[in-house]
């Protein structure tokens, strides 16, 4: 589904926490909004490949297809599981466990070692353009395992200002608001309540 044209993503900050963990940037690259709007980052190939290259997963000038933003979706369906599991305290399923494990295990992890007649012995990650989305997914669930399983697991929490879905770290022990624009949402919800309650 590409982005809806009466709905402004520029002024949708990252959610707390995005900025250290990349895989929780790519579980809140569909969102909803009020109103029954829903935009996803990674609708199409083309904004896929943009949300890719802009985050520094993919060089410059990749070009995607179908196949590659479906699989780029369905891994983050399979993030979106498990972050929601970590944050319900509830068992983690089996099928989103194995594709997260089996995207990191697609790709080398490390830099390979190379020889060329020009600088001699040297690592190089360079990779042909058509493992690029392989090599990208590998970085993001290896950072999703790496989040879920690091201390700040505990900060994991789900956007409460409906319809919003994204995940955040919390920053306060209270704050479960993924922006400002939310918890805005939020307390006045909750002010309307209120006001409600009093008139009835």
């Amino acid at each position: 589904m590409r982005a809806m044209e009466d709905t402004d993503t520029s002024t949708l900050s990252p959610a707390p926490g995005a900025e250290l963990y990349p895989a929780l940037d790519f579980a809140n690259s569909s969102v909803n909004f009020p109103g029954g709007k829903r935009v996803d980052l990674l609708g199409a190939p083309g904004d896929a490949a943009r949300w890719l290259v802009e985050r520094g997963l993919a060089p410059p000038g990749t070009v995607l297809y179908e196949p590659c933003s479906s699989r780029m979706r369905a891994l983050r369906e399979h993030v979106r599981t498990l972050l929601a599991s970590r944050v319900d305290g509830v068992p983690a399923p089996a099928e989103a466990l194995g594709a997260v494990n089996a995207a990191m295990t697609k790709v080398p992890s490390a830099a390979l070692l190379a020889w060329d007649s020009e600088r001699g012995l040297h690592r190089s990650a360079v990779h042909p353009i058509d493992q690029a989305v392989d090599h990208a997914l590998a970085a993001l669930a290896d950072n999703a395992a790496e989040l879920l399983t690091s201390p700040e697991a505990d900060r994991l929490a789900a956007c409460g200002s409906p319809p919003c879905d994204r995940y955040l770290l919390r920053t306060h022990p209270r704050r479960h608001w993924c922006s400002t624009r939310c918890g805005d949402r939020a307390r006045a919800a909750r002010a309307y309540a209120r006001k409600q309650a009093v008139q009835g």
